[in-house]
């Protein structure tokens, strides 16, 4: 069974989210072992300088490489990605089965990003979407859409 880990940057606050979030878990349970690994936000001032979010992106990218698990394959959400259908998901999460990939990471920043360096690391650089969303709510959607691609593998009607 496949392992994916979702690892992002920052806590969900609002139930709907973590609802949301928990709702998408207990299905995917039926398709991969999936673990949330959440990282704490660096904290910054009001209105940071371009060089303490330069320097917090940093501290966060060096947090997120100790929690990395050997030989896994990193997608790291960023507006700098490309955009995937549905269908198009599904077909990685299939080319990396046959890759033998054991163990996926997912990474989502947190409200000011990433840092340049572990985008750089990752394998594939996956957006949402052109427009901007809340972290938070990235997260659900990404559940969503795992569990979607799921669905469209095993020819479910859940996809339509």
């Amino acid at each position: 069974m496949l392992n994916i880990t979702l690892l992002c940057v920052g806590k969900l606050k609002e139930p709907f989210y973590t609802q949301a979030a928990a709702e998408y878990a207990k299905r995917l349970s039926a398709y991969c072992k999936l673990s949330l690994v959440e990282l704490p936000e660096e904290r910054l001032p009001k209105d940071p300088s371009q060089a303490q979010i330069d320097a917090a992106l940093a501290r966060e990218a060096d947090a997120i490489r100790a929690k990395l698990p050997p030989r896994c394959g990193l997608v790291a959400l960023c507006v700098e990605g490309r955009p995937r259908s549905s269908e198009e998901l599904a077909g990685l999460f299939t080319d990396w089965m046959n890759r033998g990939e054991s163990h996926l990471v997912f990474l989502i920043g947190g409200s000011f990003g990433l840092h340049p360096s572990i985008k750089a690391e990752a394998g594939l650089r996956l957006s949402m979407s052109p427009m901007t969303f809340p972290h938070h709510l990235a997260r659900v959607m990404l559940l969503e859409q795992v569990y979607r691609a799921f669905k469209i593998n095993e020819g479910s009607n859940y996809h339509k």
